[in-house]
């Protein structure tokens, strides 16, 4: 792989990413963490699991009066932008809800990600209900935290952009329940295009590698995609098309 090209980061965009990720959670944020983690629990101890059937039922009975509980109560955007998460007092909502590192996101692992000179590093740990093969993560997840990974790299390059291109090299099966290191750096910015490399360590190995590519966006098409979804919501009442 291309060695990476250091000095790369925009230090401002860094700076502002570790305020972001060291800010002290409001109450909400922190029970919204809880119930992240209890539900993330809940389904790792559900994944073929061998409870009895009354017990299953009545858990099921539960879980759908829990969801119950939460109709009537309208979703907000799930992805507030940096400056507007941070100017309304919560700037850790940028982070909170992602699919593979928000800890309020049940169907996160979550990973843990923080820019650390010229790198961004982190940690995961993948649990039952990731597993592909026996005992190892199935390749999509591990393609996916690469994708958040990189994703969050090339942003602290200062032109944050979306997913061009995405190549993954599995060298050995990602083993499950094992804590697994991340790193990602830049490679090089060439007008809209920011390209990336990415590693995922077990115990000093590389087990994986990743190449992406990344185009900048201009922002007003980020607040299209905003207003669309606001609107399939004001329709559905529940935010799907």
């Amino acid at each position: 792989m291309t060695e990476p090209a250091k000095g790369s980061f925009n230090e401002e965009w860094a700076e502002r990413m570790r305020e972001a990720m060291a800010a002290e959670l409001t109450p909400r944020r922190a029970e919204q963490r809880r119930l992240g983690d209890a539900l993330r629990h809940l389904i790792d101890k559900l994944v073929n699991t061998e409870a009895p059937l009354e017990e299953i039922r009545r858990a099921a009975d539960a879980a759908e009066q829990l969801a119950k509980s939460f109709e009537g109560h309208r979703q907000g955007r799930t992805y507030d932008g940096f400056a507007e998460s941070a100017n309304a007092g919560t700037p850790r909502a940028f982070f909170d809800h992602s699919p593979m590192m928000g800890p309020a996101n049940p169907l996160a692992p979550p990973a843990s990600l923080i820019p650390e000179g010229d790198m961004v590093v982190g940690r995961v740990t993948f649990g039952a209900a990731y597993e592909g093969p026996p005992g190892c993560v199935h390749g999509g997840y591990v393609a996916a935290v690469f994708d958040e990974l990189l994703g969050m790299t090339q942003s602290l390059g200062g032109q944050p952009g979306m997913t061009g291109t995405l190549t993954i090299r599995y060298r050995r099966p990602t083993p499950l329940h094992r804590e697994l290191r991340l790193e990602g750096e830049i490679v090089a910015i060439e007008g809209r295009k920011t390209s990336t490399v990415g590693r995922c360590l077990l115990d000093g190995e590389l087990i994986s590698e990743a190449e992406g590519v990344f185009i900048s966006v201009d922002l007003n098409r980020i607040a299209e995609l905003y207003a669309r979804r606001e609107e399939r919501r004001g329709r559905t009442g529940d935010g799907r098309a």
